[in-house]
């Protein structure tokens, strides 16, 4: 039989491939400062508790935040180069990213999926529910008996805390049963996790991609992700600062070009 007269070549089959091969996809309060004492009967007032500062107030675009030089190695022919943006409600608060591609007999697809969390003091603060996602996130993976060999390790250098998950799982396709290798990266900075799901299978008789080349490729992808979102830090007040300075130089023009007082004639 001639392989290449097999080969899924059709961008429409590629994409497929690749949502198959996608895995399945909290206390802050402030102590309130007594005060002088006033008097016997008044209990001294007290400051209305606020919600925990958070380091990030919004999200980069979620197909920005991997390299174009990573993309090209982590997929080959990706199909868009550039990545295809998944829909969000609020991209504030999430987003998400994949690319797939098809190297002859070789399938890969790459996802990074961004989620942010603000502070409320009926649940926690941002970082603690962060926290929280990130064990969900974990526990997706190593709950899902369909999962087979699970592996886990803390991953270092990578955001405030990260876990590096590899294994792998058999999905039905048209033609049958596919077996896929598959690593998840689920690292938190601040009150924003990022997970990074990569994935890879020979078709056709083609070998799977080895297991420590799929866990390089994603814990490399989760760590460009992790300094993408490093980098908006502060990203929301810099834009603010820069609208009132325009702001004020603007009312200054504006003051030195102001109407003159009206004159005798005038009145």
């Amino acid at each position: 039989m001639d392989r290449k007269a097999s080969r899924p070549t059709s961008r429409f089959a590629v994409r497929a491939l690749a949502w198959a091969a996608l895995p399945v996809m909290l206390v802050a309060g402030c102590s309130s400062d007594s005060g002088d004492d006033t008097t016997d009967d008044e209990p001294a007032p007290s400051a209305s508790p606020t919600p925990d500062p958070v380091r990030f107030a919004t999200l980069p675009e979620p197909c920005s935040t991997v390299g174009e030089e990573t993309v090209g190695e982590t997929v080959p022919e990706a199909d868009p180069a550039a990545g295809e943006t998944l829909s969000s409600s609020d991209t504030s608060a999430s987003g998400a990213c994949l690319w797939s591609g098809l190297d002859d007999y070789q399938f890969r697809s790459l996802t990074v999926a961004l989620r942010r969390f603000d502070s409320d003091l009926s649940i926690g603060s941002g970082d603690e529910r962060a926290g929280e996602y990130l064990q969900q996130m974990a526990e997706e993976v190593s709950g899902d008996d369909a999962n087979r060999d699970v592996e886990s390790a803390e991953l270092a250098e990578t955001g405030d805390a990260a876990v590096t998950m590899g294994y792998s799982v058999t999905k039905e396709s048209e033609d049958g049963e596919q077996d896929y290798r598959q690593h998840r990266v689920v690292a938190r900075t601040g009150n924003v996790v990022v997970t990074v799901d990569y994935s890879g299978a020979g078709f056709e008789g083609d070998d799977m991609p080895g297991a420590d080349s799929v866990r390089e490729a994603a814990e490399t992808a989760a760590r460009e992700a992790v300094a993408a979102v490093d980098a908006t830090e502060g990203a929301a007040n810099d834009e603010g600062g820069e609208e009132q300075q325009e702001q004020e130089e603007q009312q200054e023009a504006d003051g030195g070009q102001g109407d003159e007082p009206p004159s005798n004639d005038d009145l």
